[in-house]
Order: structure tokens, then C-alpha cells, then sequence
């Protein structure tokens, strides 16, 4: 089972989701989120095959591939949409869960201020130190 890790009251993050783990998460996530690009790493499960499983499950699905060090303002701004028009709580996750919390923190900058994601993230277990200039730009958005 994988080891969610909270960031928000309604929003978590993790490492790895594959469709065999989503049952269990179906009783305690709404949406899934999936940050991890298709083919990344041999034997990983498409994003195809993971949002028929969520989507048999009712779960909520949206998939923003992200590669690793490389997140975009569009995807930002996807993140945001992901969690303004799907129901919570949300799970989003990518290999290690440190793009789904980069995500997370940049898409809730503005509305939370660097100091608060950085936190939050740490308190997760994600040093997102390195995107503190980045962050206080989304926050003076």
C-alpha cells in the first residue's frame, strides 16, 4: 500500500500509485492526480490503464505529466484547476511524490505564501527549498 503523505486538509501526496492500490484509496480519495509522464520507467502503468481503474472506482482523474526538474506555469496551472473543479480529498502523486508536492506548493503560493507550502511541504517529508525564488513570485501574484 502506499504511504500517503498529507500537505493539506484535503489534498495528500505520494510515490507510486498503480491501479492495484487504488481500491483502497477509493475510501479515502475523491481525485487522483497523476504527475508522472508515460514510460518513465519500465513496467510502470499508464496513465490510461490507471484512470479506467480510478474511474471504475469513482474516483475523479486528471493526469499533468511532469518531467523531473522541469515544471511549467501551464502545469501549474493545471494542478490548480485539477483542485478547484474535482471534488477532495485529493491524492497526487509522481515516483517519490516530490513533483506532486512541487505542484502542490506553487499552485497554492499565492494563496498561501512561500513561508506556509514550504512548511507544509517539510512537514511531509519534501525540502522544496530550491523553488523558495519561484514561490515567492507565485505568491506576489
Amino acid at each position: 500500500m502506499t504511504d500517503t503523505k498529507p500537505l493539506a486538509e484535503d489534498v495528500s501526496v505520494c510515490s507510486f500509485v498503480s491501479p492495484q492500490d487504488l481500491p483502497a484509496l477509493a475510501g479515502t480519495f475523491r481525485t487522483i492526480v497523476n504527475a508522472r509522464p508515460d514510460g518513465e520507467e519500465p513496467g510502470q502503468p499508464g496513465s490510461a490503464e490507471v484512470e479506467a481503474a480510478a474511474r471504475r472506482l469513482g474516483l475523479d482523474y486528471v493526469h499533468i505529466p511532469v518531467v523531473p526538474g522541469q515544471i511549467t506555469d501551464q502545469q501549474v496551472a493545471a494542478f490548480a484547476k485539477a483542485l478547484n473543479d474535482n471534488p477532495g480529498p485529493v491524492l497526487a502523486y509522481c515516483k517519490s511524490g516530490m513533483r506532486a508536492a512541487s505542484l502542490w506548493a506553487l499552485s497554492r503560493a499565492g494563496e498561501h505564501g512561500a513561508d506556509r507550502v514550504l512548511a507544509a511541504a517539510a512537514k511531509a517529508g519534501f525540502d522544496l527549498a530550491s523553488l523558495r525564488p519561484r514561490l515567492g513570485r507565485e505568491a506576489a501574484r
